[in-house]
């Protein structure tokens, strides 16, 4: 699974091909959960800072994660993704 980006201790990775609808997945300790590139819902167990900060960050980089989502889906390469803004 390809690491896309890394901020606040979260780690954010898309598989290749992967089922839609469009989304990543992120990581932060023993935590997992996936977060919709559309919409920014978060789906799975991560502290409620750790949301947040996923939302905002999904809000911030919308454009370049249907861009990565993309290239997944045709097993391109990944582009890193900066943190929030």
């Amino acid at each position: 699974m390809p690491e896309i980006a890394r901020f606040s201790g979260l780690v954010v990775a898309m598989f290749y091909r992967d089922h839609e609808p469009p989304h990543a997945h992120v990581r932060f300790a023993e935590y997992e959960a996936t977060v919709r590139i559309e919409d920014g819902v978060v789906v799975g167990k991560l502290p409620s800072w750790a949301r947040e900060r996923v939302r905002e960050w999904c809000a911030s980089h919308r454009q370049e994660l249907r861009d990565n989502w993309t290239r997944a889906r045709m097993h391109g390469l990944l582009l890193r993704i900066g943190p929030v803004e």
